[in-house]
């Protein structure tokens, strides 16, 4: 059996019936991680990472599958006469790639991934194999992601420069909103941070499941002046919504790798715009692709074709997959 035939091109592990990331309710399904394109509730079985697990739980309710099972980073999980092995992806917490092993071929499914560091996600593996199913949310040239820290500091500098405004930071819920106050609090800022109602629970399983965070209050339980000169952190659409009259003449804000397009932060509303992915971007996602050393890549979720060409200019097999209900923004809405 080579590395084509392990797997189809719906992510289906033909030798075990198991789906990676399904896109319909399955009877066994593999979670690479909780965002809502990759992890649904309705399967018979999922197996995953503890903190996906929990993050499924928290997002969908304890029974959003029949059943659950942990598989810890790098321990061997053997179906059958197929190994299924999860490696940290470093996109969110909990976040893997899943290598599948079977008569001495190897595949693996990235899921979402980035490589450079962030304090809420187990860092990103390099992980050998044949084929390679790889994502593609930036994939093309124009995406190079600046330095975190960076783009931490320019917030800084401009929470220094309006002691008068409120900045409200629009970050998606999982993941993007927990990495941009543990970035506020890693370059020294230890002032409460505000967060909007639905940011509450999926911080406080980051905090239970130990990425500290620091002091979090309710923007609703703060008056408007006590927020000039705060940050704040809400969903997107929370930069449009009338909530954010709440704050005072707030400076709006987007993390989001797509900020890097200024058509896109313009058309938010946007005043500054922070380009902060939980994404590989085109650098990132061509080293992967010569490190892994496979031979044969999948691209998907995403800009396929220009990273289908970049590898083909190589002389790797490569063939876009286009699977139906995968966003090409990696399920974060903005990013």
């Amino acid at each position: 059996m080579n590395a084509m035939t392990l797997i189809d091109r719906n992510l289906h592990i033909r030798a075990i019936d198991t789906y990676v990331d399904p896109t319909v309710p399955r009877a066994r399904a593999i979670i690479t991680h909780g965002h809502s394109d990759h992890a649904r509730s309705g399967h018979g079985a999922v197996l995953a990472t503890a903190d996906t697990i929990a993050v499924m739980k928290t997002r969908y309710g304890e029974d959003c599958a029949g059943r659950f099972q942990v598989a810890a980073f790098g321990e061997p999980v053997v179906i059958d006469d197929v190994t299924v092995t999860l490696y940290p992806a470093g996109h969110i917490l909990g976040s893997a790639q899943v290598l599948i092993e079977h008569k001495g071929q190897r595949v693996v499914v990235t899921g979402d991934y980035k490589r450079l560091p962030d304090a809420t996600a187990q860092p990103f593996e390099l992980v050998k194999c044949d084929l390679l199913v790889t994502e593609a949310t930036f994939g093309l040239p124009v995406f190079q992601h600046p330095d975190p820290k960076a783009e931490t500091a320019r917030l800084l500098r401009s929470v220094a420069a309006n002691a008068e405004r409120a900045h409200l930071i629009g970050a998606y819920p999982l993941g993007k909103a927990q990495r941009v106050i543990r970035l506020l609090r890693d370059a020294g800022y230890d002032e409460p941070i505000y967060l909007h109602g639905a940011m509450v629970k999926l911080c406080e399983l980051y905090e239970e499941r130990g990425v500290a965070l620091g002091e979090l209050r309710l923007v609703m339980e703060t008056s408007k002046a006590e927020l000039a000169g705060k940050i704040a952190v809400g969903p997107p659409s929370a930069l449009k919504d009338v909530w954010s009259r709440r704050l005072p003449d707030p400076v709006l804000a987007m993390a989001s790798g797509w900020m890097s397009v200024k058509q896109r932060a313009r058309q938010s509303g946007v005043e500054l715009p922070l380009i902060i992915s939980d994404h590989a971007d085109w650098n990132e996602l061509g080293e992967t692709i010569a490190e892994t050393g496979a031979g044969t890549v999948w691209v998907t979720h995403g800009r396929e074709d220009a990273l289908v060409y970049y590898c083909r200019q190589r002389g790797l097999n490569a063939e876009p997959l286009n699977i139906q209900g995968f966003e090409d923004d990696g399920g974060e809405g903005e990013e």
